[in-house]
């Protein structure tokens, strides 16, 4: 009986163009394949903020978190959701499905966010939606600023006036935050002339970079 390798015992040659043909092969392997260590998984999740001033943790729920939570429900290739509704704020994260399209599914939310637009309180401010990784917590890049000359608040003032949107304009950013950042108040106190003397302070303004 006769078996495989007799073939190439009696041809030679046959032998060394099929080892040559595995070994381009597997040359050309090593330069085209990916090796990673750990498989690549796309886990992103949709944040949707929407603020409304002056209304409880009670009424942000009732007019504002139950009506998205139903429309974004019905949104493609959701796995679960998650929301928060307190005090003049609700705050809905719908996690999406492993490796499904971020953007296709921002698209597909957006759309039902403003299909019911209409029906949210005319108070209530318009919902902000933004994708974040869901595997991470951390932004991609961190800049610190600091100065001899400026006040923290000026800090601030010129952060949020000149370096943000230029942040924001580069490509490929999805959003600049400021973290720390202080801003200008002012104190009222009535004197005793009855007139009303205004001392500034600065005030804590605390974000989260994404």
């Amino acid at each position: 009986m006769k078996s495989f390798t007799d073939l190439f015992i009696k041809r030679p040659v046959l032998a060394l163009v099929v080892s040559f043909v595995i070994l381009i092969a597997g040359l050309q392997a090593m330069k085209t394949i990916n090796v990673r260590q750990y498989p690549r998984s796309d886990i992103a999740a949709i944040t949707v903020s929407t603020v409304y001033v002056g209304a409880d943790a009670e009424l942000v729920r009732g007019f504002i978190t139950t009506p998205l939570e139903r429309a974004i429900a019905a949104a493609d290739g959701i796995d679960y959701i998650q929301s928060q509704s307190k005090q003049g704020q609700s705050l809905i994260t719908a996690r999406l499905k492993l490796n499904y399209d971020a953007n296709k599914a921002l698209s597909d939310i957006s759309s039902k966010v403003d299909a019911i637009r209409r029906d949210l309180p005319p108070e209530a401010e318009i919902p902000v939606i933004s994708i974040e990784a869901a595997d991470t917590q951390f932004a991609s890049a961190y800049l610190s600023f600091t100065s001899d000359i400026l006040q923290p608040n000026e800090i601030t003032d010129y952060l949020v006036r000149l370096v943000q949107p230029r942040l924001t304009a580069v490509g490929g950013v999805q959003k600049a935050d400021i973290l720390g950042g202080r801003t200008f108040a002012h104190l009222d106190e009535t004197g005793p002339n009855g007139g009303a003397k205004h001392q500034p302070r600065p005030g804590a303004q605390h974000a989260c970079a994404k």
